[in-house]
């Protein structure tokens, strides 16, 4: 008798954990995390070589607890990471006479040229986030003719295997935050909401490149339906 109490009250509490913890509940559309670009590079806190102005230490740390705090509850967790060949065209180096954010014509499309940033295998590559809190990590911008600002799709249009990763998880609606707001979370943002799933950036957890163009990068968001959100309520 006493065997079968306990195990009803273990039954129980592993249930209420469950409902306390589950991003879905009785059949509410899953909800997932994209962490885009936090990476090295793109923060002063690693003295990147195309840092956001912003993104210092503290920043860094504030998407890292919120992160783990969302993993926690039970968010599944999906990055992006800017990862480039040597030679991508989108480097000024690779360009005789250019300078850093240049802005070229190749192949009829507008190409801004920045400084080296995110190169493979390099250290300030690396995602800032403890990776282990990710279900999968999707590598952009390998192809060194494209630039690949979405998580989603490159700027050639080879898509990447984020949408089938969010598919076979289940997920239709994400939270997207960090780095540059105006524009891999914003094209990121854009093309899940192109792809089908109902999105919300948290302004609070990403940072801009400028001011006027983060500005306009949040009024388009909020065009295509994106909710924006200054901070994500725990």
């Amino acid at each position: 008798m006493k065997e079968s109490i306990f195990v009803i009250f273990v039954i129980a509490m592993v249930t209420i954990c469950f409902l306390i913890n589950a991003p879905m509940v009785f059949g509410e559309p899953k909800m997932g995390v994209i962490v885009v670009d936090l990476q090295g590079d793109f923060t002063t806190y690693k003295n990147g070589s195309l840092a956001v102005e912003g993104t210092d230490e503290a920043f860094v740390n504030k998407v890292r607890k919120v992160t783990q705090e969302l993993r926690a509850k039970g968010y599944p967790i999906f990055g992006t990471q800017d990862w480039h060949p040597a030679d991508h065209i989108s480097f000024y180096s690779n360009h005789a006479g250019k300078k850093p954010f240049e802005a070229i014509q190749i192949d009829g499309r507008t190409q801004v040229l920045w400084p080296p940033h995110c190169v493979q295998e390099t250290e300030n590559a690396r995602v800032l986030v403890d990776n282990n809190l990710f279900l999968a990590i999707v590598k952009k911008g390998k192809d060194k003719k494209f630039d690949s600002y979405s998580g989603f799709q490159d700027d050639g249009g080879a898509t990447t295997e984020m949408n089938q990763i969010l598919q076979k998880t289940g997920i239709k609606e994400l939270i997207v935050y960090g780095i540059a707001t105006d524009y891999c979370v914003k094209a990121t943002a854009i093309d899940a909401v192109a792809a089908g799933y109902k999105v919300t950036v948290i302004e609070g957890l990403s940072k801009g490149v400028a001011p006027d163009t983060t500005a306009k990068a949040l009024e388009e968001m909020k065009a295509k339906g994106i909710i924006i959100k200054a901070d994500l309520e725990m």
